[in-house]
């Protein structure tokens, strides 16, 4: 597969969309404000590409342009707001990305109850064919395999940690090496079924209640 190219003056859309991560390119006219929001999972990274901007981050505020770059943290509300007279243009990214991927705030910042996008509102496709119920199912299983791998790579941490721990004790970098790397292949499993997991329940959500439109 041809490695995918993106240009920021052509692409304005979403330009990679998973579990772990929802990377794009936004465009916003002079004057135009984005709604206050916060993100109850995932760091949100903004990087001015074209024009200025002003934003609002937890209560700080600043205007930044071209080349410069900042992050709103986990819960932390933010506010942007176009300065000047062109368009900006920014990257963004949000790590991970699980709906509901905004939480609205008032001018206060307080938290608004959470309402789920359709999956277009991420130039995403929606999945219409398969029954609802059926989605239900499949999240439930996956979230039953997570408890599965949770509890099996937890009793297999615990022994692997104190066989770290004497091979630490005995000055032996090699074995206790050796217990990393397999401590960290159980984590590795678990991260994989979990991101398994937030894909069903993406793909379940959309579908399983009332909507509100998001761009």
């Amino acid at each position: 597969m041809p490695l995918e190219i993106f240009d920021y003056r052509t692409d304005i859309r979403n330009l990679l969309v998973t579990p772990h991560i929802r990377s794009r390119f936004l465009r916003m006219e002079p004057g135009q404000v984005a709604n206050r929001h916060s993100h109850d999972l995932g760091h949100e990274i903004f990087l001015i590409l074209q024009g200025r901007a002003h934003f609002e981050v937890d209560g700080e505020e600043a205007e930044l342009g071209p080349g410069q770059l900042c992050v709103a943290r986990v819960d932390e509300p933010h506010q942007v707001r176009v300065v000047g007279d062109e368009p900006m243009v920014m990257y963004l990214s949000v790590t991970p990305h699980v709906q509901p991927t905004h939480t609205s705030r008032t001018e206060r910042g307080e938290r608004l109850p959470a309402r789920f996008a359709p999956s277009s509102a991420y130039d995403v496709e929606t999945d219409t064919e398969t029954p609802v119920a059926e989605l239900v199912d499949c999240f439930v299983e996956a979230s039953a395999q997570l408890a599965e791998s949770a509890a099996e790579a937890a009793a297999s941490q615990k022994q692997l940690g104190e066989h770290m721990k004497l091979a630490l004790s005995q000055g032996d970098g090699d074995e206790a090496s050796e217990h990393r790397e397999a401590m960290w292949q159980g984590l590795y499993g678990t991260f994989q079924v979990l991101h398994a997991l937030a894909d069903q329940w993406n793909t379940l959500a959309p579908r399983a209640g009332t909507l509100e439109a998001r761009k």
